[in-house]
């Protein structure tokens, strides 16, 4: 009998004692043979919630990406100057099918180049905010004690000041610069990260394969990257994606308050919501075209975050 299974009396077979070894969990195989994340795939292309927000976001990506290719003009460039006056700002027309801005630039032209800013800050800076909180996590979960208690008690420090509040914080100290709002965000989100891979794996570790594993003479540092880690992750990975949305909310934010960098011309979302406040009674559409822009995007990645996470929830197994 293998050191990873329950004696059998009689009747069925007994249950695997962890998911990384017979498949119970994620990346492992269920008992019909298909895997967590296969089967999780499965079921997404099944949810018409799911679809939607895959849809969003692959429209948001490609536009991103295609920008120098989609956009007539440059993200900067000022082709309707000559035409703007302080108390008429031109309309949809032939030449620019959304009209223009205060500035003069080409509001089609920019909202695609935004796409692009709002994509790259986002990423970035969930990035940044995973990499950080995997390894303050990584380090609680791993050393206990004194280390979690510290680290815990840091987390709990972050986490008592109001997200938007800290990222304004940190961004108005580094600087007004893009690369300061992707630090500002990505700071926000690491005791997010970092609590919840904690929580993740002390609940992986009480589980029976590690002492099992352990028995087999395998090392702490052994089980907890061959395993427990591996087994932490899912939930970690779905918050990411959740957190996507946040960043790009967020990245608008401070860009409304000023705290972006760039010229007030540069195509941003959050920019041209602020350069629009000034205009809201001449033409309402410069500032909700950035906004409708924004909530598509942000409600594309939540509705995928959303739709994986119960994909992976081990609760709704029985119920597909």
């Amino acid at each position: 009998m293998s050191a990873n299974e329950l004696p059998v009396t009689g009747g069925p077979a007994a249950e695997p004692l962890h998911p990384s070894i017979h498949g119970d969990g994620p990346g492992g195989q269920d008992h019909g043979g298909e895997g967590v994340w296969a089967r999780a795939w499965r079921t997404l292309r099944k949810n018409p919630v799911a679809i939607i927000g895959a849809v969003i976001v692959a429209v948001f990506v490609l536009v991103a990406v295609l920008a120098p290719v989609l956009a007539p003009y440059g993200g900067s460039e000022l082709p309707g100057r000559a035409e703007v006056r302080p108390t008429m700002i031109p309309g949809p027309s032939a030449e620019y099918p959304l009209g223009l801005d205060r500035y003069g630039g080409d509001v089609l032209s920019k909202l695609i180049w935004g796409a692009q800013a709002s994509l790259l800050i986002g990423v970035l800076s969930t990035l940044f905010g995973l990499t950080g909180g995997l390894l303050l996590g990584l380090l609680a979960g791993w050393f206990g004690k004194s280390v979690d208690f510290a680290i815990m008690r840091l987390v709990d420090l972050m986490l008592s000041v109001p997200s938007l509040l800290l990222a304004v914080s940190i961004a108005a100290i580094a600087g007004q610069s893009s690369m300061a709002v992707i630090v500002a965000i990505g700071v926000v989100q690491i005791p997010i990260f970092a609590r919840l891979l904690r929580g993740s794996m002390l609940a992986q570790k009480g589980q029976d394969y590690v002492l099992a594993a352990s028995a087999l003479g395998l090392t702490r540092r052994s089980v907890t990257m061959s395993h427990v880690l591996p087994n932490s992750v899912g939930p970690v990975i779905v918050q990411a994606t959740l957190s996507l949305a946040t960043a790009v909310i967020e990245a608008a934010a401070l860009s409304f308050l000023g705290l972006g960098g760039g010229e007030p011309s540069t195509a941003e979302w959050g920019r041209m919501l602020t350069a629009a406040q000034q205009e809201l009674a001449v033409a309402p559409r410069l500032a909700i075209l950035p906004g409708i822009c924004i909530a598509v995007t942000a409600l594309g990645f939540t509705l995928v975050g959303e739709s994986l996470r119960e994909a992976l929830d081990p609760r709704n197994r029985t119920r597909r």
